[in-house]
């Protein structure tokens, strides 16, 4: 069983920067990518960030472009997302996943772990 926990989520003000943290467990994980989504009330779950596994390579939506990095420290089977200049609209709750398929990175359904999510909340 794997195990995808998050940390690092709070309230923060506008202009002002959070770093999550999402740290696997569990038997050898093998996911071939991480991903980093988020859920505001009422809307959808979005895609915010991705990071290949193998390749390195990042993705990001044009939302959080220039503003959010991710990265990952693969010895600790963490990935992290750095978010800097935050906006009240970065509002949401922040779910790391991991990527079993080779599915549309972007696409939640690509995903098979799932972490608990934590809150970001951005005052004006």
């Amino acid at each position: 069983q794997v195990q995808l926990v998050e940390s690092g989520g709070g309230l923060v003000q506008a202009g002002g920067s959070l770093r999550l943290s999402c740290a696997a467990s569990g038997r050898t994980f093998s996911s071939n990518a991480m991903g980093w989504f988020r859920q505001a009330p009422g809307k959808e779950r979005e895609f915010v960030a991705g990071l290949s596994r193998s390749s390195g390579i990042t993705y990001y939506a044009d939302s959080v472009k220039g503003r959010f990095t991710i990265s990952s420290d693969n010895g600790k089977n963490t990935v992290y997302l750095q978010m800097n200049s935050l906006k009240p609209e970065d509002t949401a709750v922040y779910y790391c996943a991991g990527r079993v398929s080779n599915g549309d990175l972007r696409a939640p359904n690509a995903y098979g772990y799932w972490g608990q999510g934590t809150q970001v909340t951005v005052s004006s």
